[in-house]
Formats: structure tokens, C-alpha cells, sequence
């Protein structure tokens, strides 16, 4: 493929990537996502079918009052239902009342399809799709023809195949985007077949993959070394059933691997935030091992590997994390060795380059930690008390002297629970009770109640999540238990860790350390902002 080659990025996270299980967007949601993709340089954005529903008929009046900037809108719907009734058919006609640049529709190229699901002759589904376009384009409309079931219908029967395209392009379609429907074709059938449409086709050759063999970007990639000038698909890979082609990993491939380049201007530094941001609207957690903008993209944790990333980083890794707005993340755990020590400590701000000694003894007290079955990557928070408590430069801000829990079931299902502390701040002793939600949310509240008069920072911060692992499972109800807390102050979360053959012991554990790395973290900030206004 020429250097020249320009790519065309059409977006469909708003239709195709809605239908994915368990996600609904607002009309709100559709439109902040919308300006995000604009803004990021995405060329065509596929909002919606409407007619189909009221959400997306609003849809598509609110964003004409959107300021883009360089981003076009698209309205997606079908052909016609009957050949003879075109310019009736109520889709169409939705289509053109949505009044944006550009309109995709799907039509039948698989005759399995056309035949069985739609009862049609190959002439009436010929028509279908050549009118259907015609009708389009009589009205001014740019025209994407997504060719559905392409590859499926093309090794089923070449030849209904390509004379159903044909009609797409006699009638004036824009682009003929070739669907991977059923997402179950294999790059070397993308390409070969693509090739194949390529020398019998002038119009130009879209892209549009399904993830259901797990290919969904290969393909897209594939087709585009064949021939595609417009690639499809979602922000993060969301779409119906296992999926549509994850944009965020092919982009930065066509543009950083391929040296392709894109119509519009792609700001990929911005690439993991827009990702995030995609994962909140749809209301989804982010998958930490998504390729290019994961957490775990580019996260290392065997000694090795970060003694090597430290000397340079592309022993490791394929691209600098920092195209595509990623950072590096180093772990400690039993894995660990200096190098991953020391890298911890230069992010936290704290020089141990050339004190190897201490590295050395820091390793093996946590590979012992380790094995009493703590876990450090998990919950970095606590990894930073523990640093900074062997360095001497950090000591608990409170001693949990006494703890009692009461917890009460009885037939009538009444579940009350309640915790009694006793905590020493200095040289006063706080005794508190709190109830809650069962005995570990009761001590949390307690704790709170106890320190928060030493401690107003406290006060706007909660737990988000609150996970426990078994370790040694054989041992059974007596086993050892890994307790990880997150907690937020609404800006930022961290997590940190407890572990006791108490489930009880190893919560309080991880809230102690919770609490304490929020008030270091305040004093912390307090102090380097007086140190700013004293020089200043």
C-alpha cells in the first residue's frame, strides 16, 4: 500500500456499539460522546437508526445544534422493504427526515439471506438495493452501502455477491463498506477477497468486522492493506454479541505501524482518555488488557523485564506508551527485583537510585509478605506506607487499641451488626460505636467516626469496592483471606491491603492503611504547596 493511502474513519459506537448487552445510552450520553469523537478527529459518526426508535429520532434533531468541527453525521437504516414502493417506504423516508450529510444501508449480499429471510428473487433483491440508493442520491445524500453478510454470501456464491454490490454502485453509492456480519472470516479470506472486489469495483472499498473469531482488528487491517479506504468500527470494540473492530487498536496501528494516514487529524494522545470516557458513558468497567490504552498495556512486573525498561524501554515495548496518552506501570510483587523498587520509588518521589542495600532487603521482606499471601499490585497505597515506613519517613497517624464486633441474625431474617473501637490519636483515646451493612461496613463507619475530629480530610472519602480473596482454600473456613480495599475521595482512589486468617482482622487492616495514606497524602500536599509559597 502506497504512503499516500488516506484512511477514512467511520465510528458506529453510537449504533452498533449500542446494541452491545448491557449497555443503554441517553440521548445526553450520545451527544457528549459525539463532541469527544469530533474532537479526537473521528470523520464519519453513525448515530442511529431513525424510525427505530424515539431516542435516536431525538438523536438526530438535538445534534444539529452541536458545534463540530470537523465530524460528519450519518443515519443508518435498511433498503426499502418492496422494490415498487421506494419512495414510500416509511425508512427511507425516516432516513432522509434525520437530514444529515451522510445515510448508510444495509442490504442482502448473501442469497441464503435474501432468499430464506426476506423471500425474495435475485431480481427483486437486485432492485431492492439499486433503487433503494438511487432514491438516496436523487435527494442529495452521500450513500455508505453496507454490503451485510458480505464474505459469507461471497464464499457461498460469488456471483450473487458481487451483482448485488454492482447494483450499490450503478446506483451511486459513495462507498461500499464489506461486512464480516457473522464475524467468523479469517484475514487470509479478507484479503484475498478483497483483492478479488477490488479489481472489479471503481468505488471506493470500506471495512466493516465483527469480533466473533476474536479478528475483528486483523480483518480491518487486512482489508485495508487490500485495498479499504474507509475502516469501521467502535470505540473500545463494543458492539453486539462479542463485538465490532476496536478502533482504539486500529488506529494506532494504521497510523504508527502502517504509517497510513487519516482524513481528519487524529489527536492520539488523547486515545486512552477517549476510551475511558466511552467505558463511563456506557456505564462499563475498562478492560485493563486492552491493547494500546489497558492499564496493563504497558505495565510490567517480572525484574527483569523492568531492569531492561528501565534501560530502554523498547526491549518491552512496541510504542511509548505516551502516544496514545498511556503511561508505564511498574508492580511489586514476589516477582519483583531492585529494578522494580527503585522504579516505585522514583514514581513516588522517593531517591533510593544508589542505596541498593535497602532495595535488596526491601525485595525479600516482600517477596516474604508475599508469601504470607499479601498482594502489592494490586494495592499500591499500601506498598507506599510500607516504603516509607522502612525509610522512617512515615508512622501511623492513629493505634486501633480495641475492636469489637457484634453481629445479629435471627429467624425473623433481622441482620444488625455493629463495631465498638477504642483508637489512640496522640494522646487521646476515642471510644466510638457505629452500626452498618454487615460487620465490615459497621467497623469502617466506626473508624471514621473515631478519627474524623483529628482528621477532617476524612470526611468525603468511601469505599468503592471491597474484594476477598481465599488463600489455601484446602484449610477451608480456616484459611487465610486477602482483604483489598479501593477507596475514592472523588477525585482520586486508591487501594490497599490487609491479610488474617480473620476476615475481620485483614478489613481492618486494609481500612487502617486506607485512612492513613489519605491523611499522608493531605499533609503531604499541604506541605509542598507551603514549601511553593515560601519560595515564590
Amino acid at each position: 500500500m502506497k504512503q499516500s493511502t488516506v484512511i477514512e474513519l467511520f465510528d458506529t459506537t453510537l449504533r452498533d456499539g449500542a446494541q452491545a448487552e448491557g449497555v443503554n445510552l441517553s440521548i445526553h450520553d450520545k451527544l457528549q460522546i459525539t463532541e469527544r469523537l469530533d474532537d479526537f478527529g473521528i470523520d464519519i459518526i453513525e448515530g442511529g437508526w431513525p424510525g427505530s426508535n424515539p431516542k435516536d429520532e431525538a438523536y438526530f434533531k438535538e445534534v444539529r445544534s452541536l458545534n463540530l468541527k470537523h465530524a460528519k453525521i450519518c443515519a443508518f437504516g435498511s433498503t426499502a422493504r418492496f422494490p415498487d414502493k421506494v419512495r414510500e417506504d416509511r425508512n427511507l423516508n425516516m432516513l432522509l427526515g434525520a437530514e444529515t450529510e451522510w445515510i448508510s444501508i444495509f442490504g442482502k449480499t448473501w442469497r441464503f439471506h435474501s432468499s430464506v429471510t426476506l423471500g425474495l428473487t435475485d431480481e427483486e433483491n437486485e432492485a431492492l438495493i439499486y433503487r433503494s440508493i438511487q432514491f438516496l442520491k436523487e435527494q442529495g445524500r452521500r450513500v455508505v452501502f453496507d454490503a451485510e453478510h458480505f464474505f459469507d454470501g461471497y464464499k457461498d456464491d460469488a456471483a450473487f455477491a458481487l451483482r448485488m454490490l454492482r447494483a450499490a454502485e450503478q446506483a451511486g453509492a459513495d462507498v461500499l463498506a464489506l461486512c464480516d456480519t457473522n464475524g467468523g472470516s479469517l484475514p487470509s479470506e479478507i484479503s484475498a477477497i478483497f483483492k478479488k472486489v477490488k479489481q472489479e469495483f471503481k468505488t471506493p472499498l470500506g471495512i466493516h468486522a465483527h469480533n466473533d473469531g476474536e479478528l475483528a482488528v486483523a480483518n480491518s487491517l487486512a482489508a485495508i492493506e487490500a485495498g479499504a479506504v474507509q475502516v469501521q468500527g467502535t470505540i473500545n470494540g463494543i458492539g453486539e454479541r462479542c463485538g465490532n473492530a476496536n478502533l482504539c487498536s486500529v488506529i494506532p496501528n494504521l497510523l504508527l505501524k502502517m504509517g497510513l494516514q487519516t482524513r481528519g487529524r487524529v489527536q492520539l494522545k488523547g486515545l486512552t482518555n477517549l476510551s475511558h470516557f466511552v467505558y463511563e458513558m456506557a456505564n462499563l468497567a475498562p478492560n485493563n488488557r486492552s491493547a494500546f490504552v489497558g492499564k496493563s498495556a504497558f505495565t510490567h512486573k517480572g525484574g527483569i523485564h523492568v531492569s531492561s525498561v528501565l534501560k530502554d524501554s523498547r526491549m518491552y515495548e512496541h510504542i511509548d506508551p505516551g502516544q496514545v496518552g498511556n503511561r508505564r506501570h511498574v508492580l511489586v510483587s514476589d516477582l519483583s527485583g531492585q529494578s522494580n523498587i527503585r522504579y516505585k520509588a522514583q514514581e513516588l518521589g522517593i531517591d533510593i537510585a544508589n542505596d541498593r542495600q535497602f532495595s535488596k532487603k526491601l525485595v525479600q521482606y516482600i517477596k516474604n509478605l508475599e508469601y504470607q499471601g499479601f498482594q502489592f499490585d494490586g494495592a499500591e497505597a499500601s506498598f507506599e506506607l510500607l516504603l516509607r515506613s522502612e525509610l522512617n519517613t512515615y508512622s501511623p497517624f492513629f493505634e486501633i487499641i480495641y475492636a469489637k464486633i457484634n453481629v445479629m441474625l435471627d429467624k425473623e431474617e433481622t441482620d444488625y451488626s455493629e463495631a465498638v473501637l477504642k483508637v489512640k490519636v496522640e494522646e487521646e483515646i476515642e471510644h466510638t460505636a457505629s452500626d452498618g451493612n454487615g460487620p465490615v461496613n459497621a467497623l469502617d463507619n466506626a473508624l471514621r467516626k473515631a478519627i474524623v475530629r483529628f482528621y477532617p480530610e476524612i470526611a468525603g472519602t468511601q469505599l468503592v469496592d471491597y474484594k476477598v480473596r481465599v488463600l489455601g482454600e484446602k484449610d477451608g473456613t480456616g484459611a487465610r483471606v486477602r482483604v483489598l480495599v479501593e477507596t475514592s475521595d472523588g477525585q482520586n482512589s486508591w487501594a490497599t491491603v490487609g491479610v488474617s486468617h480473620n476476615i475481620i482482622k485483614a478489613s481492618l487492616q486494609a481500612l487502617t492503611d486506607s485512612i492513613n495514606y489519605k491523611i499522608f497524602q493531605t499533609r503531604r500536599e499541604r506541605q509542598m504547596a507551603g514549601q511553593s509559597e515560601s519560595i515564590s
